[in-house]
């Protein structure tokens, strides 16, 4: 219990945004005329955006954008360079990505036909263009799935309430099972396109669905067994339907190859499982761990459900009024 005081207590220092830090794009494209358009689409939340910078060898990234739009969610950059200029061996690189947790999927299509991908983070600012062909990186994507899940506050709250309300090893061994299935179902049809999303909007019932289950901890620590206690597959499949769609729509604003599309979701999904499996498995160790420590004075009980109740009500707020907006 003191451990987890004091990393929900930590968490104080967190962005309230929870999700809002998703992954940027990079697009350059050459037509047939050997003309260039560089589109660059960085997240924001509102009107704050961590600031990174892109930078192209031959400077045309340094030349002011011929578009730039603003929405709450996203900063938008187009340049249309001079033709009779190409990218082979230009140096791409990302300023500010160092000190960061985002994403940047890289994507160039040339007028031949060839489409290079990478993905550039934290430890692989940059890279160097080499046109004679460097395949997609689809491996990328399972470490995509893992980070995803491991900075995504909200998701990681919500397993958390599950783990502190349900007990019995069985009854949480199933509601764990059926949230994976859920949010694998969702995730499946939204990045491939049956089914459409507005983020806003789920990312709004995904904070709610935290709140609810916050509320569940407090009735149960009074002694009023809720429908979770009783029923904790099925809320944790119902939910995870919603966290599914969220999760879709991280991987639809980093979009997938046209020409590796089941290999690509499946490893994003096998990183999500992998790094919710890894988060299960510590926060186990954990309370088995504070389960051996002297007890606590009885008001220490409530601060689980009320921090996770308090952070998730936040994020419902920020997200409401960015479908509001």
């Amino acid at each position: 219990m003191r451990m987890l005081c004091l990393c929900l207590l930590a968490l104080l220092a967190w962005p309230a945004q929870a999700h809002e830090i998703r992954p940027a794009y990079l697009g350059i494209t050459e037509d047939a005329e050997h003309r260039f358009e560089l589109r660059w689409k960085q997240p924001a939340a509102g009107e704050f955006a961590v600031r990174l910078v892109p930078h192209l060898g031959n400077g045309w990234l340094d030349q002011p954008p011929a578009e730039e739009d603003a929405t709450p969610r996203f900063v938008l950059r187009v340049w249309r360079p001079p033709a009779g200029q190409g990218v082979d061996g230009q140096v791409l690189s990302i300023e500010g990505l160092d000190r960061t947790i985002t994403d940047v999927l890289v994507e160039i299509r040339l007028a031949d036909g060839r489409e290079l991908r990478d993905i550039l983070n934290a430890q692989h600012t940059s890279l160097v263009i080499h046109a004679g062909g460097r395949g997609a990186a689809v491996a990328s994507y399972f470490g995509l799935g893992v980070e995803h899940i491991l900075t995504g506050i909200d998701h990681l709250m919500f397993v958390l309430g599950l783990l502190l309300l349900v007990r019995e090893r069985w009854r949480l061994f199933k509601a764990i099972t059926a949230f994976t299935v859920a949010h694998s179902i969702t995730l499946g049809a939204a990045a491939l396109g049956l089914v459409h999303v507005q983020p806003p909007v789920i990312e709004s019932m995904v904070a709610l669905s935290i709140v609810f289950l916050a509320v569940e901890l407090v009735h149960a620590r009074r002694g009023r067994l809720g429908l979770t206690v009783h029923y904790p597959w099925l809320i944790a499949f119902s939910f995870g339907l919603l966290h599914g769609l969220a999760f879709a729509g991280a991987l639809a604003e980093v979009g997938l190859p046209p020409k590796a599309i089941p290999l690509s979701l499946l490893l994003f999904n096998l990183g999500v499982e992998t790094g919710q499996l890894m988060f299960v498995a510590v926060a186990l160790a954990v309370i088995l761990l504070l389960r051996r420590l002297p007890p606590l004075p009885a008001w220490t009980r409530w601060v689980p459900p009320y921090a996770i109740g308090s952070f998730a009500s936040l994020w419902l707020i920020q997200r409401l009024l960015i479908v509001v907006s």
